[in-house]
């Protein structure tokens, strides 16, 4: 059985983006017979992301290695992923996202936006040596179907 980890990398807890990526993570693990995903809102680790020793941050960097499949969100933020994100992303080691499958999920206020961030995400998942599957750009507009955009692209996942 395949462990699903959902990374939101909104700066706040519970965000669109947030409900967008658990959903993904819901709708994978259903069609994959898999338990429910774990979540890690990186916006709730806070300044632990740079105290060294920090245990929530520790969990969440293990949780990351110790996944099967990955879905890792984040929405537009000055043309990119969120500060945050790279922060927890940072804390690994080179390929340590080895043999993992990672969905690069991504919403923004528009399309080019949204597959703009999506592309740099996906270099960064690629870097860390993820086998990154085919993302998730979103538009805002978008986001009050989110169940039925989850359950889309989980279909072809």
């Amino acid at each position: 059985m395949s462990k699903i980890v959902v990374v939101s990398g909104n700066p706040r807890p519970g965000s669109r983006t947030s409900v967008l990526a658990v959903a993904v993570g819901e709708a994978l693990a259903g069609r994959a017979g898999a338990p429910a995903p774990t979540v890690i809102e990186v916006g709730e680790l806070g300044t632990g992301l740079l105290t060294p020793g920090d245990e929530p941050t520790a969990a969440a960097v293990a949780a990351l290695r110790e996944a099967d499949v990955l879905v890792i969100a984040t929405p537009t933020y000055k043309g990119s992923y969120t500060g945050v994100l790279k922060v927890l992303l940072d804390q690994l080691p080179a390929q340590a996202l080895a043999g993992k499958r990672a969905v690069p999920v991504v919403t923004a206020g528009i399309a080019p936006q949204a597959a703009a961030a999506e592309a740099l995400l996906r270099q960064l998942l690629t870097e860390l040596g993820a086998d990154v599957q085919a993302g998730l750009p979103v538009v805002e507009a978008d986001l009050p179907e989110t169940k039925a955009v989850a359950d889309r692209y989980a279909e072809t996942f």
